[in-house]
């Protein structure tokens, strides 16, 4: 998780764009503090977020509807772990509609998103639909820095951060989720969107660092993709595929969930074992730099 390279960002974008229909018009073209933000529209009405000239794209949305791409339910197997959440974060805004689809299925809950650009938002409220409220607010910071102030402990995180063509190196070590698990209530749960290896030559090592991360980490592979979701949670308890699954189908019908989540949850679970013996190395902070010390006066 610590450094994507571009040829899998160029992979998320050929997810994302699945389907598009025809050549896409510009809507928008920026730079940024952070990075070059574009936004253009195909002829369907999708709009896509792009950052840079990698070719990658960060979101595809139809304005004012959150449930209906594909790419966002995937993270939604966070929701069997934690059905009721009080307070959710997400790291990483893109075009919103990671945020939107929760506030439409999780109407009380209170959701906070932060981004470290103020650019990316500007552009999510304006050509991506969108809208905060009394209980889904953004906020421009740094995701770790974000995390790492004193605030309420969340139920549920999920971490969708990506720069032009990775995620942010610091916000894939095992410190970081160290400090993400403590901003967690004792029943919440982590979620991420991870590459499996091929192609990613770094998915053993995001593996191993989620587990050493969490007390329990799952994992839940996604049909037809090379895409698979983590859940890391910081309690001992195992949690069955069929529990899990049976709260997937009441999240269904309570919810209204319209898509098939409990399959998704029955079919991708595997639990990655404590005992198990896994390859890679644990990604880590680099060293600091030892402070200077005291200088002594010339003679």
């Amino acid at each position: 998780m610590v450094r994507f390279i571009p040829w899998l960002a160029l992979l998320v974008s050929a997810f994302l764009s699945c389907g598009a229909s025809g050549p896409r018009k510009s809507l928008y073209e920026k730079q940024s503090p952070y990075t070059l933000i574009a936004v253009t529209e195909d002829p369907r009405g999708r709009r896509y977020l792009q950052f840079d000239t990698s070719g990658a794209l960060q979101s595809v949305v139809w304005p004012g509807q959150p449930l209906k791409l594909p790419y966002t339910r995937m993270s939604m197997v966070g929701l069997s772990f934690v059905p009721k959440p009080q307070r959710i974060l997400v790291v990483g805004l893109g075009g919103g509609a990671m945020p939107m689809f929760l506030r439409a299925v999780l109407p009380r809950a209170h959701i906070d998103v932060v981004d470290i650009d103020p650019d990316v938002v500007s552009v999510a409220r304006r050509y991506f639909g969108f809208r905060e409220d009394a209980r889904l607010k953004a906020h421009v910071a740094d995701g770790r820095a974000f995390i790492e102030a004193e605030r309420p402990v969340y139920d549920l995180v999920f971490l969708d951060a990506y720069g032009p063509d990775s995620i942010p190196e610091h916000l894939g070590t095992v410190e970081f989720l160290a400090s993400v698990r403590a901003r967690l209530t004792a029943r919440g749960a982590v979620v991420g969107n991870v590459w499996e290896d091929p192609p990613n030559p770094l998915f053993s090592s995001m593996l191993r660092t989620w587990r050493q991360g969490f007390q329990q980490l799952y994992t839940f592979a996604v049909p037809g993709s090379g895409n698979r979701i983590f859940v890391g949670v910081p309690y001992p308890e195992l949690q069955s595929r069929e529990v899990l699954e049976s709260r997937a189908q009441t999240l269904e019908t309570r919810r209204r969930v319209p898509f098939d989540l409990s399959a998704m949850v029955a079919e991708g679970y595997d639990i990655v074992s404590a005992s198990e013996d896994l390859a890679g190395a644990v990604l880590k902070d680099p060293p600091r730099e030892p402070a200077p010390g005291p200088v002594s006066p010339a003679p």
